[in-house]
């Protein structure tokens, strides 16, 4: 079986229950969460092989995150232990024209005081085939942006396939680096590239002409072409760029589809409407993980690929908190045009 390794932190989620604010919240409703894990969890859930690398503290907060890996199948054999804490995120979920919040307390993590060198990533890519990190943990401090390197520059030597989300977080790059300073080196490894369009201006300053996400109603995919072609560019070494189509129509109303540059041909997916959105956050985790399994299992046909992975991350806005929990069954009857909800007896 093709074996994928995740990169990146994992945090204790704290949302008031339904869609109450901040200010109403009496109690709050508690997962656990990360771009890297939720990629993991959707790979586990299609029967791939996938371990998560990860620093947690050495307490019981950082015992239940552990458990709550093992619990949804996810190897955890590479997890180191020490630090001081997990990060926390707080969200509140949006509706309608009143969009969600998300507030980080992740200082001083223990994902966020990694260093080179505390992994020893040629034993973690022993009989592996794809290593996933995302622009979030070179985000949280240098350290984590130097074990992300190592681990991308072993990967390359072994091998390995790499693939990233370049997942901008404004909030996150706060320790003296800006995106453009940390972020080609590390992008300069990877085989596979998924961003949006607020990934790719933020990271490298492209900009899709004529795209306004703020307007609502599906987007068009021609219009990225131009920034997927100069991404290829900007990296040599990438095979295949990708990128989501959200079009906002609300906070409970969305488009949702995607496309995919292999160099030489545009591959466009199907668009889905999400009238009635339970959780969009995990949206593009849900995505990547469906990306990497069809990359993986469909013998290179990238248009089925892209297909399952619009369809996996479809399914994930029904579905609260950040993992997707669908199986290949339920993305391929979308995938076939069923979108009735039938009860299944």
């Amino acid at each position: 079986m093709k074996k994928v390794i995740t990169f990146g932190e994992i945090m204790l989620r704290l949302s008031p229950p339904g869609w109450m604010r901040f200010s109403q919240a009496s109690s709050f409703d508690v997962t656990y969460a990360g771009g890297e894990i939720n990629v993991a969890v959707s790979l586990a859930n299609y029967g791939i092989p996938v371990d998560f690398v990860t620093r947690l503290p050495q307490n019981e907060i950082g015992d239940c995150a552990l458990m709550e890996v093992r619990k949804r199948n996810v190897g955890t054999e590479h997890i180191l232990r020490g630090g001081d804490r997990l990060g926390i995120y707080f969200l509140e979920t949006g509706a309608v024209s009143r969009g969600s919040k998300v507030v980080y307390d992740r200082a001083h993590s223990a994902m966020s005081t990694i260093e080179k060198g505390m992994v020893d990533w040629a034993e973690v890519f022993k009989g592996v085939e794809w290593f996933h990190w995302t622009g979030i943990t070179p985000a949280i401090s240098q350290g984590a942006a130097d074990a992300c390197l190592e681990a991308i520059q072993m990967a390359n030597k072994l091998g390995v396939t790499v693939s990233t989300d370049l997942n901008y977080r404004k909030k996150l790059w706060k320790y003296g680096k800006t995106p453009g300073e940390v972020m080609p080196e590390l992008v300069a490894g990877c085989d596979v590239i998924l961003g949006n369009e607020e990934d790719a201006e933020k990271h490298f300053g492209l900009h899709p002409e004529g795209v306004d996400v703020t307007h609502g109603g599906s987007v068009d995919g021609e219009a990225y072409l131009s920034v997927l072609q100069q991404l290829m560019e900007m990296f040599p070494k990438t095979k295949k760029v990708i990128t989501t189509l959200r079009g906002s129509i609300s906070a409970s109303h969305n488009t949702w589809s995607g496309v995919l540059y292999d160099g030489d041909k545009l591959y466009k997916a199907p668009t889905y409407e999400i009238t009635h959105i339970v959780d969009r956050v995990g949206g593009g985790d849900s995505f990547m993980g469906g990306l990497i399994y069809g990359l993986l299992e469909y013998n290179g046909d990238d248009q089925k690929a892209l297909n399952f992975a619009v369809a996996a991350s479809c399914l994930k806005h029904t579905i609260k908190g950040d993992a997707n929990l669908v199986t290949i069954e339920e993305v391929e009857k979308l995938m076939s045009g069923d979108a009735s909800g039938r009860v299944s007896r």
